[in-house]
């Protein structure tokens, strides 16, 4: 099934992110693998220890090996070395009582080892830790053990990403003060992904459930996040996209969790989505055209360069 998403993928230009494995008990997630270690004989105490358990990280890395020298069965070309693939991500959202650090580190070069030729990133939500305390008045009134800023100054991680859901993380609060914290939110992890992490930041997941709110207040959600996003991108800023959760197709409504944007249903939204698409799909093409510029003057400077000698 997965051979076809790439393949269906690369036919229509689409550009993938392949998570590795979840954080939550959704297709499996650390607790399967925690399983797998308790009938492998090992102590664990818990699911956290999947970060941690020599066994386990054993059988993440045989996991990571599988994937990325699987030979397509459509394509006939390697996960690796496949261009449809973007960026892999090495966990959905990881989540431990301590810093994973070590972790992703570990498995990070453990990755880059096997596939140099992809972009990696954590899978992280964005929340601060204790590499600057000081900022951990930013995140909504919970720890989670993540650390945006030392996780992805990991040198193998080549950017950063970020969640967003403001009626999730301050449920008690009204639209207003989560728009509000939305705002710095966004404003606070381009500017540190610009400044101190020198790497470009992806808004990886963001949305409002239509199930507690009416589609006027997600609609300004997306605008708020994209107006961000732009803004960023074209001063030339670490902003480099965003991707809402989640987009269905009709028929799809008995996997629903509220967030779900079916382009058809939901057209005040759809339009918000197209415009975002192509203003930022302008700056693409604007950007390829200077670099095409350069390359051009940098290649006849050469020429002459060579006359001259």
């Amino acid at each position: 099934a997965l051979d076809l998403v790439v393949s269906e993928a690369k036919k229509n230009g689409i550009k993938l992110i392949l998570s590795l494995v979840n954080n939550y008990e959704h297709y499996g997630g650390k607790k399967q693998y925690a399983n797998w270690g308790r009938s492998q004989g090992q102590s664990i105490s818990s699911d956290d220890d999947f970060f941690t358990n020599s066994v386990i990280k054993g059988f993440y890395k045989n996991h990571i090996k599988t994937v990325l020298t699987r030979r397509n069965t459509i394509t006939g070309v390697d996960y690796k070395d496949e261009p449809a693939i973007m960026a892999w991500e090495l966990m959905n959202e990881p989540r431990c009582t301590s810093d994973p650090s070590e972790w992703i580190t570990e498995m990070a070069a453990y990755l880059k080892s096997i596939d140099g030729n992809h972009l990696l990133e954590v899978g992280l939500e964005g929340f601060y830790g204790q590499s600057e305390s000081q900022k951990q008045q930013d995140n909504p009134n919970f720890q989670v053990g993540t650390d945006f800023i030392a996780n992805n100054q990991i040198p193998e991680i080549d950017f950063a990403t970020v969640h967003s859901y403001p009626d999730q993380w301050l449920p008690s609060s009204d639209d207003r003060s989560q728009q509000d914290f939305l705002t710095h939110w966004l404003q606070v992890h381009i500017q540190d992904s610009q400044n101190v992490l020198r790497k470009p930041v992806l808004f990886a997941e963001f949305g409002k459930s239509l199930r507690t709110a009416p589609v006027e207040q997600r609609d300004r959600l997306f605008d708020t996040v994209y107006t961000a996003i732009y803004s960023s991108a074209r001063a030339g800023g670490a902003a480099a996209g965003g991707m809402f959760w989640q987009l269905f197709t009709e028929g799809m409504h008995n996997f629903g969790d509220g967030y779900e944007v079916v382009l058809s249903e939901n057209g005040s939204t759809a339009g918000i989505i197209a415009d975002q698409s192509n203003k930022l799909n302008r700056i693409r093409r604007l950007y390829l055209e200077l670099r095409n510029r350069a390359r051009w003057a940098g290649g006849n400077g050469i020429r002459h360069n060579g006359i001259g000698n």
